[in-house]
């Protein structure tokens, strides 16, 4: 917009100019008048207008083409300036990304049916693994580790199908941090319940799942019994 603008201002002054070419040369063409013949001095003042005005214009051409040079040249130079600039903010975003730990897991518990009761309290082993980026979860262990001080989603969900208690602890190294249960009061009737956890990490702190002893639980190939993670957002 501010070229096209340019160009008519000039264009306008180039107007301008041929007109006030003209008025001069009529001026010349009066003397002229007075002292030859009339045919030759209208020749001769037309030639001189001519070469005045096509002298003019050629000038206020060239002048006009080094501006619009100039103008473009430092256009391109100021955009090459922020392409270098957004190719350097996008290079920064994908190395941060890249850097960013990325951590999931999603895990189901057994095809084995049900599981207790027992007479002591026994870790619970996911073990069939459907999703596990950053190989945080340990199937064989049933432990999430945390690779890196961050918040973290957990979330858990439990099936039973016998009559009795059901339910689960959740563990954070040691130390029991929640305690789930449900009353199943009908034998082959299943009972369900979910939960989750938000929970501030440092790297190395681990993650478990306990059934209670007296208690039972079960699962199969439809997976009712299931334990997922997945980091937040690094601290």
């Amino acid at each position: 917009m501010r070229v096209v603008v340019g160009l008519l201002l000039l264009l306008l002054g180039l107007c301008g100019s041929g007109a006030q070419g003209e008025a001069g040369g009529l001026g010349e063409v009066a003397e002229i008048n007075q002292n030859t013949d009339p045919k030759d001095a209208a020749e001769e003042s037309t030639k001189q207008i001519t070469d005045q005005t096509t002298s003019d214009i050629w000038t206020e051409l060239r002048a006009l083409r080094d501006m619009v040079v100039e103008l473009l040249q430092r256009e391109n130079s100021d955009l090459q300036t922020r392409l270098s600039s957004s190719d350097s903010r996008i290079d920064q975003l994908e190395t941060e990304n890249a850097e960013k730990p990325k951590v999931a897991f999603y895990a189901a518990l057994t095809n084995a049916g049900t599981l207790g009761p027992y007479n002591i309290d026994i870790t619970l082993k996911y073990s069939k693994v459907f999703t596990n980026i950053g190989n945080a979860y340990r199937p064989s262990t049933g432990f999430f580790t945390a690779p890196v001080k961050g918040v973290y989603n957990l979330q858990f969900t439990v099936m039973s199908y016998s009559a009795g208690n059901s339910g689960v602890y959740v563990f954070k190294n040691n130390q029991r941090i929640m305690h789930n249960w449900e009353r199943n009061k009908e034998d082959r009737v299943p009972e369900y319940f979910t939960n989750s956890l938000v929970l501030e990490l440092t790297a190395g702190d681990e993650i478990h799942l306990v059934l209670p002893s007296g208690w039972s639980i079960y699962d199969d190939v439809n997976n009712y019994n299931t334990f997922s993670g997945s980091l937040l957002f690094t601290l």
